[in-house]
């Protein structure tokens, strides 16, 4: 008989490794979204009776693949859904489970499934939500708190997912060649929207959602094992890595932020540092430069500089002008107008900003106004960088991030603050 902790923590493990396989199975087979999670739920429940009296089986991915195919069967007998699809699944659930393959790839299903969820037809919001639920097996409660809606607004916006998928006829498949570049582009899209999100929070009061950032690395592995002459893919994965490595110093155990500068390095992940490194080498090896690999390339400069003063700054600013060409988007323009500041000096900087705050383009943005903050404050300007800090306070989605505006409107000169800076934000 096997112990209770380690049947739960067997079935923990197997849903980590085997749910996307299972759901995407399913899918597969029946054609049913919601029949396909349902049964897969079922199975993983019977696993935690099952699994704790009789052992866990050799095979775990296998043994909760065919129950969940079982209850398919059985739901459809049930419903009396048509005798060709019962026929059907039938004929899958009694067929031998195929194991993984022995070179760690994963079977065809997942990545099936992973471009249907990020098919260019859906919505990008839904793109995201229907990821976490078929491919990570999220609760539909667990999703909607991750984006700070209801449950009820997250299950519609799973259910029109859905049927869109159903009624657009959107087929369960890896898109033929010549259509793959373009939905490439959708998977990377939603995989970096996904660790963005979980990496620097647009809203509540963690700076940080760790779930959120491993699921996206998760995802990005899964995919990189799939399609492993995709550059932009290992890109992606390389840009997470570097990113999260520096998760453990980035905030203090209060939750404050803690800025790149002030960073602890001796706390960042260098295993982590070392593999993004590797797997930014091979992307870069192929010669294929996309915005994955610039990014993860000035990523790279960051977690190779041992100290601030070692930051090669001109190099981050020469491939923000790349990026700039590649995403000409005003968010990766500021980022470039920060690292001219950075490499040429604040005043350099300053013109840059402006231009980018009359254009209105980021209008709404707090990183606007808290660069430019910074930079006043570094050019000896106190009043105009306090005013400066006021306008990014009031635009901070995050506790973590106006706590952090606040201490710097602190710092400055007791004659540039506003009368009510001390209040809690």
């Amino acid at each position: 008989m096997t112990a209770p902790h380690d049947a739960r923590t067997a079935v923990t493990e197997a849903f980590r490794d085997e749910w996307s396989q299972i759901v995407a199975t399913l899918i597969r087979v029946t054609g049913d979204w919601d029949l396909a999670e349902e049964c897969a739920q079922d199975a993983f429940a019977l696993a935690l009776q099952r699994w704790e009296s009789d052992g866990v089986p050799g095979r775990p991915g296998a043994w909760l693949t065919t129950v969940a195919r079982n209850r398919a069967v059985d739901r459809l007998r049930r419903a009396a859904v048509g005798e060709a699809k019962l026929r059907e699944a039938a004929a899958m659930a009694v067929a031998p489970v195929p194991a993984h393959p022995p070179d760690g790839t994963v079977p065809d299903d997942v990545l099936r499934l992973m471009f249907t969820c990020c098919h260019p037809a859906l919505a990008p919001e839904a793109r995201v939500a229907l990821t976490l639920r078929a491919l990570a097996g999220l609760t539909t409660a667990e999703i909607a708190r991750a984006f700070l809606v209801t449950e009820q607004t997250m299950s519609k916006r799973l259910t029109r997912a859905k049927q869109k998928i159903k009624h657009a006829v959107i087929p369960f498949r890896v898109p033929p060649p010549h259509l793959l570049p373009d939905r490439l582009t959708s998977v990377l899209s939603v995989l970096y929207l996904l660790f963005n999100e979980g990496y620097s929070a647009t809203s509540g009061e963690d700076l940080v959602r760790r779930d959120l950032g491993a699921e996206a690395i998760r995802l990005a592995r899964v995919l990189t094992r799939l399609m492993p002459d995709e550059p932009e893919a290992a890109g992606l994965l390389a840009l997470m890595l570097l990113h999260d490595a520096r998760t453990p110093a980035r905030t203090a155990p209060s939750g404050d932020l803690i800025p790149l500068e002030e960073q602890d390095r001796s706390l960042w992940d260098r295993p982590r540092v070392e593999e993004g490194l590797a797997l930014l080498d091979a992307a870069l090896a192929r010669r294929s430069p996309g915005p994955y690999q610039v990014q993860a390339a000035i990523a790279a400069c960051h977690a190779t500089a041992l100290a601030p003063a070692d930051t090669d700054w001109p190099q981050i600013a020469a491939l923000y002008t790349r990026l700039h060409r590649l995403v000409p988007s005003p968010v990766v323009a500021l980022n470039r107008a920060v690292a001219v500041g950075m490499a040429a000096g604040p005043a350099a900087a300053l013109p840059l900003l402006d231009a980018l705050r009359s254009s209105g383009s980021l209008s709404g943005h707090h990183l606007l106004p808290a660069a430019r903050a910074d930079f006043l404050r570094r050019l000896n300007r106190p009043a105009e960088a306090a005013a400066a800090y006021r306008e990014a306070l009031s635009l901070a989605p995050t506790a973590a991030e106006r706590r952090y505006l606040t201490r710097r409107l602190a710092s400055l000169p007791p004659t540039a603050r506003p009368r009510l800076a001390d209040r809690e934000a």
